[in-house]
């Protein structure tokens, strides 16, 4: 078998053949080659990649102040510990986190870049996978052939992100844009700005759009639970001095991984008191006498939704100082001048960023096939929350809603790789689930989120019981994954 350097040219014909085709080349696609080419040295791979850069949501988001809103110590490679002096990290640290995984360990000579999967199809007679792709630097159509097809592309949509109807804002004089595709020459400074939404996209951009802009308007129709982190980590910290780099590192990862899992059963299973919890926090942040109940008290509990994290109190601080003002409204119309709301108010805006949220897309929009039969993904049903019955040799990766998505997708490549260890071992070809029909049906993604909501019709089905259950913990989906049976009752294997 063979791969080819990801700068040579590939004409129509030529089909290139591996033992493993990764999409995507972000933080999950470069994980999971990392944990195939250290684990199982012999197999051959290639990451199909669409846009020219190594990075994925890291390279795409370019908006002003683009952060985690996960720790680096979690969102970071369990192989590869982060170093930097900021646990709350920058989009531009993390990009070159993910660069200097794939470049160290020479991962980034098996990515063709420019390569957007538009079909996959299986062949049981052949146990391989036939994948197409379209260059978008040249326009040709390749093919490569696979023993096992590994999605790593994420969910969400890179074409366009989401964005309402607005009525009347094609009679609006100024700019318009959405966080998603951000232009670099945007000029707000000294400019009225007003940001629509109240995710943690919006929360970021409205403190870091206020150093420059004369005044920022952040403009939802209901509010967020919005807490403050440290964006340095003084325990992380403290252990490096102590402790050799990787062993600080796994045990700052645990403690940041039960703190956070901590968190998310302590917001579910007492949310009275958690909401208290919270508001006794923000009083603390905010100006003696501000409308808390208005702009910081959802009518959902903690954690229905995700909860939103700043960095040392950036958007507190800017609240403080008048620099950005919270609206908690609904919008009528917008005019020439800026948006007219429902109670009557008018915000004159230069500068209108639509921080409404994201498109979801299962798998890229890639077509999938199995034998010539279109695969329907809301007739599948996911195992383990990371492969798909009646779909063979195939694997994705799906991370926490509610902690680092790593955290997740390191368990994922765990698992794929001893999984394939035991094929080669036996003699297997093939791995196929089996739905087991006594399992209810549940949807993919439990999350109330409003992008989740839209899309989530589309997606495969999660059962409601293990192992068909996507759990979002991961330390019951740690034994489980890296340690626990690879082969049950629903898995087939020839």
């Amino acid at each position: 078998m063979t791969t080819t350097s990801p700068s040579e040219t590939h004409d129509d014909a030529e089909i290139a053949t591996v033992d493993v085709l990764i999409v995507g080349a972000g933080l999950s696609g470069i994980g999971a080659a990392h944990h195939l080419q250290s684990k199982l040295p012999g197999k051959t791979y290639a990451i199909l990649e669409s846009r020219g850069a190594i990075g994925g949501t890291w390279d795409l988001f370019r908006y002003p102040g683009i952060r985690s809103d996960s720790d680096m110590y979690t969102l970071g490679y369990n192989f590869r510990p982060w170093i930097g002096d900021k646990s709350i990290a920058d989009g531009s640290s993390i990009r070159e986190y993910i660069e200097d995984t794939a470049r160290e360990g020479g991962i980034d000579s098996h990515i063709r870049f420019h390569h957007k999967v538009i079909s996959a199809e299986w062949s049981t007679a052949e146990t391989t996978w036939t994948v197409t792709a379209l260059r978008s630097d040249t326009g040709a159509t390749v093919q490569f052939k696979a023993s096992f097809l590994m999605c790593c592309s994420g969910y969400y949509d890179y074409d366009k992100g989401f964005t309402p109807d607005f009525a009347g804002i094609e009679n609006y004089g100024g700019t318009v844009v959405h966080p998603q595709q951000w232009p670099e020459d945007l000029d707000y400074a000294d400019k009225k700005v007003v940001v629509i939404g109240s995710g943690a996209t919006a929360i970021t951009l409205a403190p870091n759009l206020a150093r420059e802009a004369s005044h920022v308007t952040l403009l939802q129709r209901s509010p967020s639970y919005i807490m403050s982190l440290p964006s340095k980590d003084p325990i992380a910290l403290a252990l490096r001095k102590v402790l050799p780099s990787r062993a600080a590192y796994s045990v700052t990862r645990v403690k940041n991984a039960v703190t956070a899992i901590g968190m998310y059963v302590l917001c579910q299973r007492y949310p009275k008191f958690m909401r208290k919890r919270i508001r006794k926090l923000q009083e603390g942040w905010l100006p003696a006498g501000y409308d808390l109940d208005t702009h910081f008290t959802p009518k959902y509990n903690p954690w229905d939704q995700r909860l939103c994290l700043v960095p040392d109190n950036d958007l507190f601080r800017s609240i403080r100082r008048d620099e950005v003002e919270f609206v908690t409204d609904h919008i009528d119309h917008f005019t020439e001048t800026g948006i007219a709301l429902k109670s009557g108010r008018h915000l004159d805006a230069d500068v209108v960023v639509t921080a409404t949220g994201l498109n979801l897309v299962a798998f890229g929009h890639v077509d999938l096939k199995v034998d010539g039969l279109e695969v329907e993904l809301t007739d599948t049903m996911a195992y383990k929350g990371m492969m798909l019955t009646d779909v063979p040799n195939f694997a994705f990766v799906v991370g926490y809603t509610n902690a680092s998505w790593t955290l997740k997708a390191d368990l994922v490549c765990d698992y794929v790789v001893r999984l394939l260890e035991h094929m080669d071992k036996n003699g297997f070809r093939e791995v196929r689930l089996e739905r087991d029909s006594s399992v209810g049906e549940e949807p993919f993604l439990d999350f109330a989120a409003g992008y989740v909501l839209r899309a989530v019709d589309s997606f495969p089905k999660q059962g409601s019981v293990a192992p068909w259950r996507l759990r979002m913990n991961y330390f019951r989906d740690l034994p489980a994954l890296r340690f626990g049976k690879l082969v049950d009752e629903n898995m087939s294997l020839r």
